[in-house]
């Protein structure tokens, strides 16, 4: 790939919240922009808490959830957006973010039209939403230029559901969104009392065990499942700790409540943090049961820290953790069988530790961040080539 390779190509990169950009795409759209391209990136917040280097921002509220009224004025805007700008290249992220560029990118004629699915949020739904939210995901599929998947597995299961045909939607690489910064998600990083301090911070004792979850404390991704075999893993080992990472968006405190006092004091509620890699390096086991997963980006960063997963058996999570060698997959909203995948390897630590090895060998084989940022710059180069003239 040579420098300057999408000089002149103007890009937009949309996601609904900057949340979404700033903690999975900034690497990615830095090296985009490093290209030479004219890169703006576009999600609801009025500015980016840290800018991205060589890229523009520009604001439009995009509603996350079905609103009608702020839809269309997030389509109209989007619109104008794409037909002022006359950008090359609409590419998104995020469902809403997805649905609202196919139309606008669509009827503003930009040429190359991309969305990169994380996951599919009407599996598990019921009734009118599940036919909403699906149907959302087959005018994406329809309007786009091109569509991705983020792991072999969830590319599969839209294929099998007729959604797409196999040709219009393809992985890059092994899969993932973006791979993993192996500078930032190093276990070296962290000095022993860098560690302690965290733990004395959290208040967990330096000889006890920890199980981690990343992410947000919602249904689908298992909380409630998680905290059940908690309660398990608590009543036979005294000494373990569960840190649940992440911005809450259920009533996390009733579920606390149905621990013995003594198993509710060893759960951690610190509330989202940008910086995992911290608690990943004290970790002993990331722990992510959810119903539904594009791929689980946060296994990967856990499996460059050395920290093996436990996971239920979902496409997306199937592809993110090699069972027996990697982590455990065990089957969804089963909190039994969650609790005895626990125990075994906080039990085995040669296993345990074997796990570790393998889980970082396999980030730096496959997953390097940079090997994926060529990926999707070679895709625009090739995508790119039928509309020059």
């Amino acid at each position: 790939m040579t420098d300057n390779s999408l000089k002149g190509v103007k890009i937009a990169r949309v996601s609904t919240v900057t949340f979404f950009v700033e903690t999975q795409l900034r690497a990615q759209i830095s090296a985009i922009a490093g290209t030479g391209a004219d890169v703006v990136v576009v999600a609801s917040e009025s500015s980016l808490e840290q800018s991205i280097d060589h890229a523009r921002y520009v604001s439009v509220q995009i509603p996350r959830k079905i609103h009608l009224v702020e839809d269309l004025v997030a389509l109209i805007r989007l619109y104008k957006l794409f037909k002022t700008e006359r950008f090359h290249i609409v590419h998104s992220t995020t469902p809403k973010a997805g649905l609202l560029c196919a139309i606008s990118a669509f009827a503003a004629r930009v040429p190359v039209r991309l969305h990169t699915f994380t996951g599919q949020p009407w599996v598990g739904l019921k009734g009118i939403k599940y036919f909403l939210s699906k149907g959302s995901d087959k005018l994406i599929l329809a309007l786009n230029t091109h569509c991705y998947a983020d792991s072999p597995s969830q590319k599969q299961f839209i294929v099998e559901n007729g959604m797409a045909r196999s040709e219009h939607i393809s992985v890059l690489g092994s899969g993932s969104l973006a791979g993993v910064d192996l500078n930032r998600f190093n276990p070296s990083r962290f000095t022993d009392d860098e560690k302690a301090k965290l733990r004395a911070d959290l208040q967990i004792p330096t000889s006890s065990k920890i199980l981690l979850f990343v992410g947000r404390l919602t249904q689908d991704k298992g909380i409630v499942e998680l905290l059940r075999a908690f309660r398990q893993v608590a009543e036979d080992n005294d000494d373990v700790y569960l840190i649940m990472l992440g911005p809450p968006e259920m009533d996390v405190g009733s579920l606390l409540g149905e621990l013995p006092s003594s198993g509710s004091a060893r759960v951690v509620m610190p509330g989202f943090s940008n910086q995992p890699e911290r608690f990943m390096a004290i970790a002993d086991l990331l722990v992510l049961p959810s119903y539904r997963e594009g791929f689980g980006t946060v296994v990967i960063e856990a499996a460059a820290m050395g920290v093996p997963a436990i996971g239920t058996d979902i496409y997306g999570l199937s592809d993110a953790i090699v069972d027996g060698q990697t982590g455990l997959l065990v089957p969804v909203k089963t909190s039994q069988e969650l609790a005895h995948a626990i125990g075994l390897l906080l039990n085995d630590e040669p296993l345990r530790a074997s796990f570790s090895r393998n889980a970082r060998q396999r980030i730096e084989q496959d997953f390097q961040d940079k090997h994926f940022n060529n990926l999707v710059i070679a895709e625009y180069e090739r995508l790119l080539e039928s509309f020059r003239p």
